[in-house]
């Protein structure tokens, strides 16, 4: 008996140590091994974004860069950060498996912080400082300067390309999919983790900000660079306790198979019958500890490629389930689409608010809030909304919908969508009134400080935090749970794809529109160095517009999108169970009144 428990007791889903052997539930995983993923992402994220928080501040006074020279060196930047995922996921799913490829990475990411800080701190490393109000009038850093500090940047977000889409991946790992609690717990995991990712953001968006603003940059960067270090050691530390998965192969290789192949036999017939169709005995998957996935009729082309036609040339040949995992990835890039322009406005976080931020009243008594400390109510709004969401909302959507979710993730991302539609007006809105202040004060020539606080762009930051408790928890665990149990790193990467293009997008936009509005619009434009010169108004009423449009796209193409099949049974279970507790409570107070 004890022998059968011991068997039972190992993990199902094909999780092993990182010698490759099986592992016992309750020796590793669950929350215990969670808990050091989930402190490493507090302090990386502390680091991050006591990097990005700032950066757009330190390249307009320090290197003396124009507004959207400087705002597209970030989105620039922190685009290239959020597409380099793509690159460690496969890396990960193909090569060295998701530990070790964030290992490296980890240290590739620490080295650049390293480089980064010492940028900030030596002299010959940066311009001469300058006090006109005009940077068009100050001495423009050196190539071996930019070099320096741009080449670290980006040599940091090599590390991040590989830590990002392996770190919560790793987490989620953790929990077996094949168990009904640990599946239950991996359903709040997401939630956590984000609340992990903005409490880091919360320290660096106070605290470092105005270190940096008020003490120094070297310091300022000088204890990111720390608590990168930190974090590092005690995710190392959790390394016993951690479930790992076996590297499967390029996921990039096994869909392009199944594409190659179904395109080399496009005159085949589909058989009716999807038993007729190639696939490995279930004996065969279950030995390895992966899935096996059944035939399904959506996409139906991709079914040509698992058809026998006596080849077994892997490009000519391929199973049904890696058909299937390839209609997976693929059925999920209109959703990914969907969720560039809303990331785009995340962009303008750390670029044209904080920009706005410079040219108002920073003063609470004596004291001088850092522009970029606002971003703060970001996490504030983020961090309370997620705990409501997932202590009060679920628990009452349940009983309405008997989701274990409450709702599904595609609703929850549409409500974060609208969100961005009133951010977005709102901020036009504020944008009008700071600029008629400018003019009643004749502040617009000289770009002067307006007397009006800092504090009435509180509600698009608050606003915005509360579009990230809906869409951006809901992005990552879709794309998470969507995709095939082989490719999870890659699925993870697609949100971080998403915040990339996002960033690129409104490089190309804001550039765009200031040309535009330059040569044929307003007689200066809409986005000049002046701020107070500026119309931003015009510019956050575009992009309402934008959102509108793009919530109505993806309406469109969440009527067609189907959910991919679960694997196990759990959820099944979970919902179950939830039947179950309703229906013991009515129950249970009848016998509580008999007695």
């Amino acid at each position: 008996m004890a022998m059968e428990e011991g068997v039972d007791d190992y993990t199902k889903d094909g999780t092993v140590d990182l010698k490759g052997n099986p592992v016992l539930r309750s020796k590793r995983g669950g929350w215990r091994a969670c808990s050091y993923v989930v402190v490493y992402e507090v302090f990386e994220r502390m680091a991050y974004y006591g990097i990005s928080s700032n950066l757009v501040l330190y390249l307009t006074k320090k290197l003396h860069e124009g507004t959207v020279k400087s705002a597209n060196n970030v989105t620039n930047w922190v685009g290239t950060i959020w597409m380099t995922p793509i690159l460690g996921a496969y890396v990960a799913d193909a090569h060295l498996g998701r530990y070790w490829t964030f290992v490296i990475a980890s240290f590739i990411y620490l080295s650049g912080m390293c480089v980064l800080t010492l940028s900030v701190s030596l002299q010959p490393l940066r311009p001469p400082p300058c006090k006109d109000t005009n940077v068009e009038n100050c001495q423009k850093a050196s190539a071996l300067q930019l070099a320096v500090f741009f080449g670290a940047l980006y040599t940091l977000a090599v590390g991040t390309g590989g830590t990002k889409p392996n770190i919560s991946t790793i987490g989620a790992d953790q929990f077996d999919d094949f168990h009904p609690k640990e599946k239950g717990q991996k359903l709040s995991f997401f939630n956590w983790w984000m609340f992990s990712i903005f409490f880091g953001t919360l320290f660096a968006n106070t605290v470092l900000v105005y270190i940096q603003d008020n003490v120094g940059w070297t310091l300022g960067y000088g204890l990111p660079t720390l608590g990168l270090l930190i974090s590092v050691a005690i995710f190392l530390a959790g390394t016993p306790y951690y479930r790992h998965r076996k590297p499967t192969g390029s996921p990039f290789t096994r869909m392009a198979r199944v594409i190659v192949a179904a395109l080399r036999k496009w005159k085949v017939t589909i058989p009716n019958d999807p038993k007729e169709l190639y696939e490995h005995d279930l004996e065969e998957y279950a030995t390895k500890g992966k899935f096996r996935i059944d035939s399904t009729p959506t996409l139906r082309f991709l079914n040509k490629a698992a058809v026998k036609t006596g080849s077994n040339d892997p490009w000519m040949l391929c199973t049904v389930t890696q058909v299937e995992e390839t209609k997976q990835m693929l059925r999920m890039i209109p959703i990914l689409i969907t969720t560039f322009v809303p990331s785009t406005m995340i962009a303008q976080i750390n670029t044209l608010f904080v920009k706005q931020g410079t040219t108002l009243d920073r003063h609470i008594g004596s004291f001088k809030i850092p522009p970029a400390s606002l971003a703060g109510f970001v996490t504030l709004a983020m961090l309370i909304s997620v705990v409501l969401y997932d202590r009060y909302f679920v628990r009452i959507m349940r009983r309405w919908t008997n989701n274990p979710r409450g709702i599904t993730l595609l609703q929850r991302m549409g409500i974060g969508m609208c969100f961005h539609i009133i951010i977005m007006v709102t901020a036009s809105l504020i944008e009008r009134q700071r600029l008629s202040v400018a003019k009643k004060h004749g502040l617009v020539e000289s770009g002067g400080q307006i007397p009006l606080t800092i504090f009435i762009l509180l509600p698009q930051f608050v606003l915005m935090g509360m579009a990230d408790a809906f869409l951006e928890v809901a992005k990552l665990e879709f794309f998470y749970d969507q995709a095939p149990e082989s490719m999870k790193s890659l699925g993870t990467s697609y949100s971080t794809t998403s915040l990339g293009v996002g960033n690129f997008l409104s490089s190309f936009l804001l550039s765009t529109v200031a040309r535009i509005t330059k040569n044929h619009g307003h007689h200066r434009g809409w986005i000049l160095n002046n701020l107070n010169a500026s119309h931003l108004d015009y510019y956050y009423a575009f992009f309402a517009i934008l959102n509108f449009l793009n919530l109505i796209f993806f309406f469109v193409v969440i009527k067609f999108y189907v959910y991919k099949a679960e694997v196990s049974d759990s959820m099944e279970v979970l919902a179950e169970e939830l039947k179950g507790m309703r229906l013991k409570a009515p129950s249970q107070e009848v016998l509580n009144g008999t007695s």
